[in-house]
């Protein structure tokens, strides 16, 4: 049970948070190829797949999937190759485009940077119309660019706050019942101060530190609170008036005043164990957090810092070579992966949100009335990167080449601002870098 946290945080947060961002970064600068439509091909043969080599069990789901699919008809043979997760995006990276598999798997955020290095083809015309309705709107937002789908994926992420209802009730602290009645920033503040007052140590809230705040946790857990607040990590491609608006500020200097109610759950186990009565951590945690509390857990959306509570959003997806002579059959062996049947046997295998509109409503976890039905709502409410609104609440992290480069700057300032840095210098200064480097790459622009 130990290990369970750490497997499913990496299935969710990806290899970035593993990964030197710089290593794709630095790819950024020679733009793609124009045009990066795979041929069609005859829709027959044998087809190349790369893959992370994750946990076991994704490991199994997924082999399984390829050797189910290779027993079910006699045209196509598909071909597997598993790399190693912590060399996955480093090897594509390295890879020339004509050297790419027919099909592969790559980290969300890293998709736009592939595009415009000429590594990925749109999907759309490969993968058949039934397979691109069943994607959920969350998932399609962070596989599309300029209404061309780059990637689809099995499986979806999610952000909320893990509560113990006994500590809670004994503290007096009512809680919401789902997004619509979010705590408010200020809410939150008050429930701390509550729970401190019942905690012998007065450290109440897990904000998984632990992983560390100058990673993509960092940005993955906590850009919410930008979006939220009515900011945004880059608005019409810049960062600088956005990032660091007024609101974004005020916000930040809110969630820096809580460092003092947090545990620093060097262990991983605070709120497992009772320490805690909150957890701000995502779906991956479930596992771990039900079997130790039971009827005591409940689900909690983020708090509101103004425009409504955001999640993050977006994992591991799959997409089609820009140079594959086989589009047809690769089309054919994602529709195949992405039926109800593989995205249930791989949601199982790593207890994430299955990233279909069939598979969702059959999940035992996630469809109606089920423990973690929170995720899946906030998650059919999507916002994509850019159309942020009081009606959504997930937002996928910015589809840009340069987001190696927004994410790196955003967690630091993050970090500092944790550490007792002025909120607005470090967003001004994070914001500055940020446009800088775009207005270096011209914008990073996808021809």
């Amino acid at each position: 049970m130990t290990n369970t946290p750490r497997r499913h945080r990496r299935t969710a947060l990806t290899a970035l948070a593993l990964l030197p961002l710089a290593a794709l970064a630095a790819c950024g600068g020679g733009g793609g190829t124009g045009d990066t439509s795979a041929e069609e091909g005859s829709g027959k043969g044998t087809i190349s797949i790369w893959a992370h080599q994750g946990q076991a069990s994704e490991t199994a789901a997924l082999q399984n999937a390829v050797k189910s699919f290779n027993s079910s008809q006699s045209d196509i043979k598909a071909e597997l190759k598993l790399i190693p997760e912590n060399d996955y995006t480093k090897t594509i990276t390295a890879t020339d485009a004509s050297e790419l598999p027919d099909v592969l798997e790559f980290d969300g955020p890293t998709m736009a940077n592939f595009v415009y290095n000429g590594k990925l083809a749109p999907v759309d015309d490969h993968v058949s119309t039934r397979t691109l309705g069943n994607a959920t709107d969350a998932v399609k937002a962070q596989g599309q660019i300029d209404g061309k789908h780059y990637g689809l994926g099995m499986f979806d992420s999610g952000l909320g706050l893990y509560a113990n209802k006994k500590l809670l009730d004994a503290a007096g602290v009512t809680y919401p019942k789902g997004v619509e009645d979010a705590w408010t920033a200020e809410e939150f503040g008050q429930a701390l101060k509550a729970l401190k007052a019942e905690d012998p140590d007065g450290k109440v809230l897990d904000i998984s530190e632990q992983y560390g705040l100058a990673t993509e946790w960092g940005t993955y857990g906590f850009s919410p609170i930008v979006w939220s607040a009515g900011g945004a990590l880059l608005k019409d491609g810049k960062a600088e008036g956005a990032l660091d608006s007024p609101e974004v500020v005020s916000a930040m200097k809110t969630f820096q005043s809580w460092k003092a109610y947090v545990d620093p759950n060097t262990d991983g186990n605070a709120f497992a164990k009772g320490k805690v009565a909150l957890s701000w951590v995502g779906h991956w945690m479930y596992p771990a957090y039900g079997e130790a509390l039971g009827d005591d857990l409940v689900v909690l959306p983020l708090p509101d810092f103004g425009d409504g509570p955001r999640t993050g959003q977006g994992s591991w997806a799959w997409g089609i070579g820009a140079r594959s002579e086989n589009g047809k059959a690769a089309g054919a062996f994602l529709d195949y992966l992405l039926n109800d049947t593989n995205v249930g046997a791989m949601t199982k295998a790593n207890g994430a949100v299955p990233a279909t509109r069939t598979a969702l409503a059959k999940s035992e976890l996630y469809r109606e009335g089920g423990p973690l039905q929170i995720f899946a709502d906030q998650l059919a409410r999507s916002c994509g990167d850019s159309a942020v609104d009081d009606s959504c609440v997930a937002v996928t992290r910015p589809v840009t080449a340069g987001y190696p480069t927004v994410t790196a700057k955003f967690h630091t300032a993050l970090n500092s601002i944790y550490g007792g840095a002025d909120p607005q210098e470090a967003l001004r200064k994070a914001a500055r870098a940020i446009d800088r480097d775009f207005a270096d790459n011209a914008g990073y622009e996808i021809p």
